[in-house]
C-alpha cells in the first residue's frame, strides 16, 4: 500500500460540490417546457425587466427550485443522521415512518381543519413525522438487542403501510381524497414564496443545529458505549438529533409530500467522497441532496414535456436499484 497517496483537501471536494450545486441549479431554471436562455435567467435575476419568459423565472421555476434545493438538503441530511444515530446503512425518512406519519397527519388535518393555515399543515407534518418514527424506533426496541438493521427496516415498512392506510381511509371516508392525494403524491408543482416563507426557517435551524452536532454524531455513530466513555451525553444529544430529523424531514413533507430513498441515497455517496466523519458527511450532503433534488425536478420536467412525470417515481426509479444494491452489501457498498 503507498503510504504516500495524496489526499484530496475536504475543502476542494466542498468547492467542487458547490459548482455542481450551481451548474443543477441553473440548468433547472433553464431546462423545462418553456423556451429559457441563460441571459433570461441572468436577467431574471439581476434587473427589474419585465417579460413573460422572465415572469415564468420569477414566479414558478425560481421559488420551485429554491423549495428543491431546500428539500434535497433537508432529506439528505436527514437519512444521514439517521443513518449515524441508529448505525443503520438502510435508515432513510421514507423508508423508517417519518414521511408516512406526516402524510397520515396531513390528511388527518385537512379533514379536521379544512381552512387551516400552510403553518398549521407544517406543524401537523411535525407532529406526524415524529409520531411516525417513535411507533418505528418503539417496535424496533421492543425485543433485546436494540435497533438491528433488519428490524427497524421491517418496523419501518409495517408502519408506513399502516400509515399510508391510515392517510387513504381518511381520504376515502371523508371524500378528500384529491385534496391528500395533492399534497402525499410528491412533487413541487406550484411551490410559492409564501411558501418558501414559512417552510425554509425551518429547514435552514435544522441544519444549522446537525452541523453544530456532527462532532457528537461522529462519535455516537461508532458505539453508545464509546460515546459514554468519552464523556457524551448520549441521551440528550440523541433527543436533539431526533428533533432535528423531525424538523427537517417534517417541513420537506409539507412542502413537498412522500418523498423516499433521497436520504439514502446521498449519505452514502457522500461517504465514498468525504469518509465517515460527520463534521464533512452533514454539509456536503446538504450541497449535494440539493443537487440531487433539482437534478430529479428537471427531469420529471422534461422526460415527457410539456407534461411532468411525478418526481416521487423518477426519485423511485433512481433509488430502488441503489437500494437493493446496499441490502445486497450489507450496507458497505460506497463505504
Amino acid at each position: 500500500m503507498n503510504e504516500n497517496k495524496y489526499v484530496i483537501p475536504y475543502s476542494y471536494k466542498l468547492i467542487v460540490a458547490t459548482i455542481v450545486l450551481i451548474a443543477t441549479f441553473l440548468g433547472a431554471l433553464v431546462f423545462g417546457a418553456a423556451d429559457i436562455t441563460i441571459k433570461d435567467v441572468w436577467l431574471a435575476l439581476t434587473s427589474e425587466t419585465a417579460s413573460e419568459k422572465i415572469s415564468i423565472i420569477r414566479e414558478i421555476r425560481l421559488p420551485r427550485e429554491v423549495g428543491a434545493a431546500f428539500v434535497g438538503a433537508a432529506l439528505s441530511v436527514s437519512g444521514a443522521i439517521m443513518q449515524g444515530m441508529t448505525r443503520n446503512p438502510l435508515a432513510d425518512p421514507g423508508l423508517l415512518g417519518l414521511t408516512a406519519g406526516a402524510n397520515a397527519a396531513l390528511a388527518i388535518t385537512i379533514v379536521l381543519a379544512p381552512s387551516v393555515n400552510y403553518f398549521g399543515l407544517m406543524v401537523a407534518c411535525f407532529i406526524g413525522a415524529a409520531a411516525g418514527a417513535l411507533m418505528v424506533f418503539g417496535i424496533g426496541a421492543i425485543k433485546k438487542g436494540g435497533f438491528s438493521p433488519l428490524r427497524l427496516v421491517l418496523a419501518g415498512a409495517a408502519v408506513t403501510a399502516f400509515l399510508n392506510a391510515i392517510a387513504e381511509g381518511v381520504g376515502i371516508y371523508f371524500k378528500v381524497s384529491k385534496d391528500v392525494s395533492m399534497w402525499t403524491s410528491g412533487g413541487l408543482i406550484g411551490t410559492t414564496w409564501t411558501q418558501l416563507q414559512v417552510i425554509t426557517p425551518f429547514i435552514i435551524t435544522g441544519l444549522l443545529i446537525s452541523i453544530y452536532l456532527s462532532r457528537q454524531l461522529t462519535v455516537l455513530s461508532l458505539s453508545d458505549e464509546v460515546a459514554v466513555g468519552l464523556g457524551q451525553k448520549t441521551t440528550q444529544i440523541k433527543t436533539a438529533l431526533f428533533i432535528v430529523i423531525t424538523l427537517l424531514a417534517g417541513a420537506s413533507v409539507a412542502l413537498v409530500g412522500k418523498m423516499a430513498f433521497i436520504g439514502l441515497m446521498v449519505p452514502h455517496v457522500v461517504r465514498a467522497i468525504v469518509g465517515t466523519d460527520y463534521r464533512f458527511i452533514i454539509p456536503t450532503s446538504a450541497i449535494l441532496g440539493a443537487a440531487f433534488m433539482l437534478l430529479a425536478d428537471t427531469l420529471s420536467r422534461t422526460i415527457n414535456s410539456p407534461y411532468e412525470t411525478p418526481i416521487v417515481a423518477v426519485t423511485a426509479i433512481m433509488g430502488l436499484p441503489f437500494f437493493l444494491m446496499i441490502v445486497r452489501k450489507g450496507g458497505r457498498a460506497f463505504s
